[in-house]
């Protein structure tokens, strides 16, 4: 599984598992997670940076609408995962 850091305002580093990927209308999505196994905590991430940029930029989905609609399309690219929001 492939591992990726990210840097955080600048200066904290934190490293996710990319579980998976996607396109959406001309945007890429990423499935992350902060466990290599088990059930650890997933986030969908956005890539807003630009095709020309050296680095990414991803922002958390956090609209309850594209976030509905990216978590439904890795369900169905992974089988085996389903997810569970903290309020539920």
């Amino acid at each position: 599984m492939e591992k990726i850091t990210f840097t955080v305002n600048g200066t904290e580093k934190v490293e996710f598992y990319v579980l998976e990927q996607t396109k959406i209308g001309g945007t890429n999505y990423i499935l992350v997670t902060d466990m290599e196994d088990g059930d650890g905590d997933a986030l969908i991430l956005k890539d807003l940076s630009k095709p020309e940029e050296k680095d990414g930029l991803y922002e958390i989905v956090s609209e309850e609408k594209e976030l509905g609609a990216v978590a439904a399309v890795f369900e169905t690219l992974m089988e085996d995962v389903t997810f569970v929001s903290d309020d539920e």
